[in-house]
């Protein structure tokens, strides 16, 4: 028999076991070819050249994703490999040398691989259009999308899929030198660590990798809690977080998992049932010896939620964001650009208008923060914020109400108000024109009113006419802006023309204080800008994480196979003294269920506890998104779980 008809009976031998990896590979080649071809999309490129980042981003995302797929296809050549081990040593036991035995699997190797890229480019090139029209509708523009080869992206995948064959082959090729015959008739059955009886210390491990884990989220979720924790050593923190929580996973995948089904087990008294024998069993031997890629299975899927989830936070605050720096649809300041309601007088754009008188004190941070200032922390002497009085603010808060002595902050929503929460009932001495008086926080709002871009979001103070013309009095006009006009459309269909308006005032809109220009943006440019930057930020961060969940989910179903096969002989003898399929099937219905759900739990709880720790240093609204991406990451993998139950159906079926 020729070497090539004996990759070709081998290949058809082995199709049932390589179908699933055939088609993870096809897609892995396909998001990486897409991605690639999108990022050299001239129509894409011309979209985002206003975001100076984007194309660095798109870049390293390039990378990411063939460092992943890189991960993935090796670790599956890998499992396969152990799983061909008998094969490859009754091909030795016939006389075959290993050299022939490395030319057969190589060939092997070399037409699958061929083959997949070659799908995977051509399905690629032919869905860049659709991710690139999902690319287009995050960010909100009305572009039409052609369907462009880029010959770049074309020898940038070849040249790295040229690699990636290479490097498989030395993996195979070193696989099959290093094992003697003996070993590979038991390769196949060998875990990732040795397994030895369960003992105290063995529990003692398990015990404290549960106490690790909870500890990583206890200090998580007092990361950037100022009454807790200490800014200065905040790296430091972060780095034992981290450890905590991995190698806690580590010690719950290795030992924990065994210590909790042995007390189950010893809970039933020695009356087990079948589907306690087909999954208990299997649960603690199995997961104990597979620890390290469980770990890691858990701990990628942490990561690929986590930063979805932020990626999401902050494209669903864009609209929040944008409002925090442009709370009206305009912006004037002082005196600048007032012709601009004149000439929306002229085109016949109705609008509404508020106007704020603004004045600026100084404070020491620390008489704000309070408490929070005996935390070992070091903040500016004097800091300042600008101040308005109650009848302008009345405007957006018509119910406010200021005794005398009285103030109230406002525009305290973004991060300082989850870092330092404030407290009502606190005195603050605030400094102007060489005096001092002292208020009483009676209110904490959340109301914006004055431009972001002159006051970058940060708190506003709400005092009494009286206190305000007190303040205000020979403050000089040149050195601060004192007087703002926010301007809101009746009618939105007005605002293609009155943006136009708007840019064509530029120059006449700038604001020059102490040599600092300032020129505020429209509503509509602000919340524009968050979307270019976000937008390409979730759909990059979308891409790496279906990259993760492919590897994840098709890790775990791989080897899930591989036990399907190391336990069919059980099947068998589990089926001649009398049990059905149904009643075979119960058991491995838990064990799937646990073989899926935990590191699935596990991981989500990771990326639980650390967005939660610093969700609002990217948006302002944390459970929607992560519940989202959550609820996404559960049903793809409910996907694998079930494909690998039905395998296991099948295994069980075809045992006697």
């Amino acid at each position: 028999m020729t070497l090539s008809r004996l990759v070709f009976r081998s290949m058809r031998k082995n199709v049932k076991h390589y179908y699933l990896y055939f088609f993870a590979l096809i897609f892995s080649v396909t998001l990486c070819f897409s991605f690639t071809t999108l990022h050299h999309n001239p129509t894409v490129v011309e979209a985002l050249k206003e975001s100076g980042t984007a194309s660095a981003g798109f870049q390293s995302a390039t990378y990411v994703l063939y460092f992943i797929v890189t991960f993935f296809v090796l670790y599956a050549n890998h499992l396969f490999m152990k799983r061909r081990s008998k094969e490859m040593g009754l091909y030795q036991l016939i006389g075959m040398t290993k050299g022939l035995i490395v030319r057969l699997i190589a060939l092997e190797n070399i037409i699958l691989f061929i083959l997949a890229v070659a799908v995977g480019m051509v399905i690629g090139f032919f869905s860049s259009r659709l991710f690139a029209m999902i690319l287009i509708k995050l960010l909100k523009l009305d572009l039409v999308i052609d369907l462009v080869f880029s010959s770049e992206a074309f020898i940038q995948s070849v040249i790295i899929f040229s690699i990636l064959l290479l490097v498989i082959l030395f993996q195979m090729t070193w696989m099959v030198y290093r094992v003697t015959l003996l070993s590979l008739f038991h390769a196949s059955k060998k875990a990732d660590e040795r397994i030895k009886r369960f003992n105290f210390f063995q529990m003692a491990f398990g015990l404290i990798g549960l106490f690790l884990i909870v500890y990583g989220y206890y200090q998580s979720s007092v990361l950037f809690d100022m009454e807790k924790s200490h800014f200065k050593d905040l790296f430091l923190h972060m780095i034992v977080i981290l450890a905590s929580t991995i190698f806690g996973t580590f010690l719950f995948f290795r030992y924990s998992v065994s210590f909790i089904m042995n007390i189950f087990r010893a809970s039933k008294k020695g009356h087990l049932k079948i589907r306690d024998v087909m999954a208990v069993t299997p649960i603690m031997h199995r997961m104990k010896g597979n620890a390290k890629s469980l770990t890691l299975i858990t701990v990628l899927t942490g990561l690929a939620v986590g930063i979805m989830s932020l990626s999401y936070i902050s494209y669903f605050s864009s609209a929040t964001r944008a409002h925090q720096y442009s709370p009206y649809d305009y912006i004037l300041l002082n005196d600048k650009g007032i012709s601009f309601l004149d000439r929306l007088h002229q085109e016949g754009i109705e609008f509404e208008k508020d106007t704020y008188r603004v004045a600026e004190v100084k404070f020491d941070f620390q008489d704000l923060i309070g408490d929070f200032a005996n935390q070992n922390l070091t903040f500016a002497s004097e800091s300042s914020m600008y101040v308005v009085p109650l009848s302008d603010f009345k405007q957006v808060s018509p119910d406010a109400q200021l005794n005398d002595g009285e103030a109230i902050v406002t525009s305290y929503q973004n991060m300082f108000s989850e870092i330092m929460p404030l407290e009502k009932g606190g005195d603050l001495s605030v400094r102007f024109n060489n005096e001092e008086e002292k208020v009483i926080i009676k209110e904490i709002q959340e109301e914006f009113m004055l431009s972001g871009t002159v006051t970058m979001a940060s708190p506003l103070l709400v005092v009494t006419d009286t206190t305000f013309e007190n303040i205000s009095a020979n403050q000089s006009p040149e050195s601060f802006f004192n007087y703002q006009v926010g301007v809101n459309l009746v009618d939105n269909e007005d605002s293609p023309k009155a943006e136009e308006i708007y840019n064509e005032l530029q120059e006449e809109r700038k604001l020059v204080v102490n040599g600092q220009e300032y020129l505020p943006l429209s509503y509509e440019e602000e919340h524009h800008s968050y979307l270019s930057i976000y937008g390409t930020t979730i759909f990059i961060t979308a891409f790496l994480g279906l990259a993760f969940l492919l590897t994840t989910g098709s890790i775990l179903y791989f080897k899930q196979m591989s036990e399907a096969e190391m336990e069919k002989e059980s099947y068998t003898i589990l089926r001649k003294i009398g049990f059905s399929t149904s009643d075979l099937m119960k058991g491995i219905y838990a064990k799937q269920a646990f073989n899926f759900g935990v590191p699935l739990v596990i991981g989500l709880l990771h990326s639980y506890f650390a967005v939660k720790s610093g969700w609002f240093l990217f948006g302002t609204e944390m459970f929607t998104p992560l519940v989202v991406t959550m609820v996404l990451y559960v049903i793809m993998y409910a996907v694998f779980a079930v494909i690998s139950t039905q395998y296991y159906k099948r295994i069980i079926k075809a045992s006697l």
